[in-house]
């Protein structure tokens, strides 16, 4: 998964940016309210994690500009402000969960699965599909009684793989899930990923297909390899 955070306090925001790449997600980090709309707007995102007090221009409007674009990605509201009045506020403009500062990074982890989860139809709390089963907290993907331990690359990928069952999904829109911006996304290292993912979960897991992308699951595949 690819999360914004916008968070204009440097050492906050560095914190939780280094706390969502253990965790497994990729994220991008802005400071600017306006830069946030701007990029949230352009960009794929799967959650964005939104504080309301931004310079430029302020976290309600930001999600209020979101919002009146029709992006649906969820979106967390992460603030100091505790007035109910403003929770209302945040609920009425689209936002999906609001947490109070301070919080325990433990809780902003869980509620960030819990709301990607329910945007996509997951109302379960164990990701599995195909015969495996995903954990989250260790990045271990067990396939009956064997486990396999994932590199961070290889958890956002199968993740995502696991989220999205069935469904074509391009290398254009694989890199836009799995990477952050400024990360490298050569398809060409994508697709070593892909394979080393299949040599621990199987070759049948991942289906190829040419001049479209990937399935995992699904039937009849066109090729096992890329």
């Amino acid at each position: 998964m690819r999360l914004l955070l916008v968070e204009d306090d440097a050492l906050l925001g560095a914190s939780l940016q280094q706390s969502l790449k253990a965790a497994g997600y990729a994220s991008d980090w802005i400071q600017q309210g306006e830069e946030a709309r701007v990029q949230g707007s352009l960009e794929p995102y799967d959650v964005a994690i939104l504080d309301l007090g931004l310079p430029g221009l302020p976290g309600l409007q930001v999600l209020a500009a979101w919002r009146t674009l029709g992006l649906s990605m969820p979106v967390i509201v992460l603030t100091a402000r505790s007035h109910w009045q403003e929770k209302v506020e945040a609920f009425n403009l689209g936002a999906d969960d609001y947490v109070t500062k301070p919080f325990h990074i433990e809780e902003l982890l869980a509620r960030i699965s819990a709301v990607h989860k329910r945007s996509i139809g997951i109302v379960s709390g164990d990701l599995a599909a195909q015969g495996l089963r995903l954990d989250e907290h260790t990045q271990t993907v067990w396939l009956g009684a064997q486990s396999y331990a994932l590199t961070g690359t290889e958890f956002r990928l199968l993740r995502y793989f696991m989220l999205h069952p069935g469904r074509i999904l391009s290398k254009s829109e694989l890199t836009e899930h799995v990477y952050a911006y400024d990360a490298d996304k050569d398809s060409n290292v994508l697709e070593v990923y892909v394979n080393r993912l299949r040599q621990k979960i199987g070759v049948d897991k991942i289906q190829t297909r040419r001049g479209q992308g990937y399935v995992f699951g699904g039937s009849e595949p066109e090729s096992a390899r890329a």
